[in-house]
C-alpha cells in the first residue's frame, strides 16, 4: 500500500489503484467518505494534483462521486442492470448526462448516459453504466 516514485507506472494510477483496491475488499464501503485530498497526499507523500487525478480517475471508472464542498464518496456497486432490446429503426447514443439527468438518475457529474430512440416513443434516458443494450438481429 505504498507509492513507488521509481515506478514506469503514474503516481495517480498508483493511488488510484491502491483505493480501487480498498473500495473492492469493503475497506472503503458504499457511502463512506474518502479522507480529504490533503490527508490522502500527506499519507501517500504525493502532490494534491496527483490525488485529484486519482480521484477523477475512480470517478470515471464509477467508484466514487464528488459533492462540492461535501467530499468525495463511494458509490454503491451498479448491480440493478436494465436490459433495453434494441430492434429494427431503434438508435442508442451516449453523451454527458445534463444537470438535471444527473438528479434525477442519482448520478456524479460526469457520468454518462445512453438515449435510447425508439419510432413513435418517447426517447429513454439511462444510466450507462446500469445499462446493457441487446440488439435484435434480423
Amino acid at each position: 500500500m505504498t507509492i513507488d516514485q521509481a515506478s514506469f507506472e503514474p503516481v495517480y494510477r498508483q493511488l488510484a489503484r491502491i483505493l480501487r483496491d480498498q473500495i473492492q475488499a469493503g475497506e472503503l464501503r458504499p457511502g463512506v467518505a474518502l479522507p480529504p485530498e490533503a490527508t490522502l497526499a500527506q499519507t501517500f507523500d504525493v502532490g494534491r494534483d496527483t490525488v485529484r487525478d486519482a480521484i477523477a480517475s475512480l470517478r470515471n471508472d464509477g467508484l466514487v462521486t464528488t459533492i462540492r464542498g461535501r467530499g468525495t464518496f463511494v458509490r454503491e456497486p451498479a448491480t440493478d442492470l436494465t436490459v433495453i432490446r434494441a430492434g429494427a429503426g431503434t438508435r442508442v447514443t451516449a453523451r454527458v448526462a445534463t444537470a438535471d439527468e444527473r438528479r434525477r438518475l442519482s448520478l456524479p457529474e460526469g457520468t454518462a448516459v445512453l438515449v435510447v430512440t425508439r419510432p413513435g416513443k418517447p426517447d429513454q434516458v439511462l444510466p450507462a453504466d446500469r445499462t446493457v443494450v441487446e440488439f435484435d438481429h434480423e
